[in-house]
Formats: C-alpha cells, structure tokens, sequence
C-alpha cells in the first residue's frame, strides 16, 4: 500500500537533516587531512546550504497541502541534490564540468524560497 504524501515527506524531511549532520561530521572527521583548502571550502559550504534548506523544507512541509508549498518542498530537495550534491562531489575530487549543475541547484533553492514566501502569503490572507 502506497503511503500518504505527508509520511513521505516528513521521512524526506529526516534524511534532509540527519544526512546534513552527518555528511557535516564526515568533513569534519573523516576527511580532515584528506581534502585540500578548496575541498574543505566546498565541503563546508554544501553541508551549510544542506542543513539550511533541510530546515525550510521542514517549515514548507508545514504550511499544508496547497500548491506553493508543493513547489517549496521539491525545489528544496531538487536544491538539495544538485547544490549541494555538486559540491559534495567536487570537494571528492569529480571533474570540474561537474560544477554546471551546482547553479542549477541555486536556481532550486531560490525558486523554493519564492514558493515558501508564496505559501506564507496566502497562508495568511
């Protein structure tokens, strides 16, 4: 049996977040030593973007079911895999070409935060 949207979604919720803090304890840890200046930089700044928009996921997941805050939620996990992800990668050492998908990913999240302000306005109308 399929399950609701809302368990869906609050499941994606919690791997958001909970793989923000470890993929951030795995730089800080694991990989120290390992990657170079650039590297940590690019670690650092997806697992900051990541835990981020783990957060306003959770927050448009929150609003209800309306159409805006459908769009926030999968532009920020969209944000998610291509923002972050990219940088997760690069940071390991993938090809530079790698880097054109990381705009993509911010075009996500800022199309997310349109959405959520979207959401809260009607929200409160």
């Amino acid at each position: 049996m399929r399950q609701p949207a809302s368990t869906r979604i609050a499941v994606l919720i919690g791997i958001a977040g909970a793989s923000a803090v470890l993929l951030g304890a795995f730089g800080a840890h694991a990989l120290r030593g390992v990657l170079d200046a650039r590297g940590a930089e690019l670690w650092h700044t997806a697992v900051t973007y990541h835990a981020w928009h783990a957060l306003a996921l959770a927050v448009a997941a929150g609003l209800g079911r309306g159409r805006s805050g459908r769009v926030a939620v999968a532009a920020f996990v969209v944000g998610i895999v291509l923002f972050s992800g990219s940088l997760y990668a690069l940071a390991l050492g993938a090809p530079r070409w790698v880097g054109i998908i990381t705009p993509f990913g911010g075009l996500a999240f800022a199309a997310g935060w349109l959405a959520l302000g979207w959401a809260l306005r009607t929200r409160n109308e």
